[in-house]
């Protein structure tokens, strides 16, 4: 297994290390002792699956604050996801950038998104289908959102929009929510 650090702090880039033979390949997607030796997260009572009929799904950009704050690993079991964070941490260096990350069935990548960032993906192929492993309960009251095409943020989608939920759709611009509670108070861990 390799974590690799991306340019966004507190965030890395998690690859299998398969080994293979004539019937295919075998590797490991978790380990304890490495993620905690990278001073990861290494709890996860959630294990979620997501699947998407059509290319260009979109959903996010989630998050839940505090006390559920929660970290997520993200991969595709199937077919390929762009997968895009920003960070929403005032203290952080790089405090309201955007990364975006192929994730797929070919690459085998997982995103670890730490507490603090928000959250979504868009679907590249049809038929895809995502895993996401998250450090805290879903608790519908500490969800929330900002708008995937939001000024504030300038994050540029590799796809036109097929798909989209009416939720989705109608969050508040992050300028006009300054005021209300937001994923920033908890330090990464």
């Amino acid at each position: 297994m390799k974590i690799t650090k991306t340019n966004l702090q507190d965030v890395h880039l998690i690859e299998m290390s398969p080994h293979g033979d004539n019937r295919g390949w075998f590797g490991r997607s978790f380990c304890m002792e490495t993620f905690a030796a990278n001073k990861l997260e290494i709890s996860y009572p959630h294990h979620n699956t997501g699947f998407s009929h059509t290319k260009g799904t979109l959903r996010g950009m989630h998050f839940q604050v505090d006390p559920h704050y929660e970290v997520k690993v993200v991969r595709a079991l199937w077919g390929a996801i762009y997968d895009v964070i920003v960070d929403m941490r005032p203290h952080s260096s790089t405090y309201l950038q955007w990364e975006g990350y192929e994730l797929s069935f070919e690459n085998g990548r997982q995103l670890y998104v730490p507490r603090g960032f928000a959250h979504g993906y868009q679907t590249l192929q049809d038929n895809t289908m995502v895993n996401y492993l998250c450090s805290s309960t879903y608790v519908p009251e500490s969800n929330g959102g900002y708008l995937y095409n939001d000024p504030a943020f300038r994050i540029e989608w590799p796809l036109p929009v097929s798909e989209i939920s009416d939720k989705d759709k109608s969050w508040a611009p992050f300028k006009e929510v300054a005021g209300r509670p937001k994923p920033t108070s908890m330090p990464a861990r």
